[in-house]
């Protein structure tokens, strides 16, 4: 087996930045559903019509699976800095998480 050029810690800071991205990128999915969905819900009601559960009901199952696949798979949560910090701590004392 061939030496590694990366440290332990330069693993564990790019699988940490791997997982706060991810973390990240479902937290702004969720902030796009509901405003998005917000705004169809608003034009629903001015037509009187209830459509906009179509939508909501589809993009909620594929949120749901986003955040399935990320939260299932790294754990945890808060905003990225803290989401960065968490992984570090994780990955260099497997005991604590």
């Amino acid at each position: 087996m061939a030496p590694s050029n990366f440290s332990e810690d330069d693993r564990i800071e790019r699988l940490a930045r791997k997982r706060a991205g991810a973390k990240l990128g479902w937290y702004m999915h969720a902030l796009v559903y509901l405003c998005v969905n917000a705004g169809l819900a608003l034009i629903s009601w001015q037509s009187g019509r209830p459509w906009f559960l179509f939508p909501l009901a589809g993009w909620g199952l594929g949120l749901a699976i986003h955040g399935l696949a990320v939260w299932l798979a790294t754990g945890g949560g808060g905003l990225h800095e803290r989401l960065l910090q968490a992984e570090r701590d994780k990955l260099r004392d497997p005991q604590q998480g």
